[in-house]
């Protein structure tokens, strides 16, 4: 770990189990190694925590690939390990994402990289983000995004689907709850 912080334990022990057992090696793998393709920068694309921790955790390589998407993106990258440097590149990242169209429910906060909370939202928006990646004119990662199916009916079209009867609703052709009994009688 590597906050000076008392390690969890009880609720916030088992909470912080059940986040990391949700972190998958296959998506840091490739989140990595995509980072690594759009930033031509040498890093180790292993999926471990140890590794991508490691990797990202002072903001400097997310700091590149946002510049890489779009250059000047990020006018200063820290070079400082000194914490609150760090955590000024990755808040930048974070605005960057969300600019470029990450949905906010999808970024991360600060401290799930730089204190290791949270590393699964990090791939999350990694992963996020390598599929706008296209609008960038860079590879990109995962299933191609949605494209919007925008649909025009003129007047007519939508006066006429006023006047259908909906059979969706269900009919009960005249049934009714006459004669239905729960459980035992009440015998006298």
């Amino acid at each position: 770990m590597s906050s000076n912080r008392a390690p969890k334990s009880g609720f916030a022990a088992e909470a912080q189990r059940k986040i990391n057992s949700k972190y998958s090696e296959e998506l840091a793998q490739e989140s990595l190694e995509w980072i690594k393709s759009v930033t031509a920068e040498p890093i180790n694309t292993s999926g471990d925590t140890d590794n991508f921790f490691e990797v990202l955790k002072d903001g400097v390589i997310l700091c590149k690939l946002a510049n890489a998407l779009q250059p000047g993106s990020i006018k200063k990258v820290n070079e400082s390990k000194m914490a609150f440097k760090c955590m000024e590149n990755i808040s930048a990242f974070l605005e960057c994402a969300k600019n470029f169209g990450v949905p906010t429910q999808e970024t991360f906060q600060s401290v799930d990289l730089w204190e290791r909370q949270n590393l699964n939202s990090v791939v999350i928006c990694l992963q996020s983000l390598g599929r706008k990646a296209s609008n960038f004119n860079k590879p990109s990662i995962g299933p191609k995004e949605a494209d919007k199916n925008v649909r025009n009916f003129s007047d007519e079209q939508l006066r006429a689907g006023q006047n259908v009867i909906s059979l969706q609703y269900g009919s009960n052709k005249g049934a009714t709850q006459s004669g239905i009994n729960f459980g035992n009688t009440r015998h006298m």
